[in-house]
């Protein structure tokens, strides 16, 4: 399901001001964190490059912890799921999306391939965007043509684990217990994924059950769509700066 450009908006942002205030506290605070995309606390930082060995239980906490505070996964799979209701096809695309993460995150990592993450994350914010336009209809208005969601979300899926797996190379993680590691970190990423996807899932739940979704549904792809254009301005510009 997709909603139509051309469809008219009933009401107007200034009569819900708590959105307004919520949308403008989401973009100050990525206009003030646009170096945190797949970021790493110091701490954690200072964690995984000191530790050496197998550490299951730290790397899956690590794992969890970076799903759920991602903002950028979140948006991307608020996105995917925005108009998926049957609890298969929810399984579906999210299993394509966790597949394409894990596979170039422990690729990325054991291999030693990077990507530079200012170049990286603009791409991530770029997903942003494309899954807010496809939520919009606006390929089909545009184009005359509906891309396969399914392989958008799985491409997408392969390059936000790219981002990650840049990431964790910064920090040069030991040889030594990398593979049982990196597998731990992967299950912690699946579970905080599961967690997130739980709470998105009530919240859409309740929201769908309101005959203003629909309405409301249009603002909040805009929205979307707003937030990964500033991504990928404040990372291209990081990338031009740097």
């Amino acid at each position: 399901m997709t909603l139509n450009l051309r469809r008219r908006r009933g009401g107007s942002l200034m009569r819900r001001p708590l959105v307004a205030l919520v949308c403008t506290l989401v973009l100050l605070l990525l206009s003030v964190s646009n170096a945190m995309a797949h970021g790493v606390t110091l701490g954690d930082q200072g964690y995984i490059s000191e530790i050496s060995g197998v550490k299951l239980i730290p790397f899956i906490y690590l794992g969890a912890k970076h799903m759920v505070t991602g903002y950028d996964h979140l948006l991307f799979l608020l996105g995917v799921i925005f108009f998926l209701y049957g609890s298969r096809q929810i399984a579906a695309y999210v299993s394509l999306f966790a597949i394409g993460h894990s596979t170039t995150m422990l690729i990325g990592v054991y291999f030693g391939i990077g990507i530079n993450g200012y170049i990286i994350d603009a791409i991530i914010g770029f997903s942003v965007v494309y899954k807010a336009l496809d939520n919009l209809g606006a390929f089909r208005i545009w184009f005359g043509h509906q891309p396969n969601t399914k392989v958008a979300t799985l491409i997408f899926g392969l390059l936000h684990g790219f981002g990650l797996a840049s990431k964790i190379l910064e920090y040069d993680i030991a040889a030594d217990g990398l593979v049982p590691n990196l597998l731990a970190f992967n299950l912690g990423v699946e579970i905080g994924q599961i967690i997130a996807l739980m709470m998105i899932l009530l919240f859409m739940s309740h929201w769908r059950s309101r005959p203003s979704f629909v309405r409301q549904a249009y603002l909040a792809n805009v929205v979307m769509m707003t937030i990964g254009f500033v991504l990928m301005g404040l990372q291209i510009t990081g990338y031009v700066t740097a």
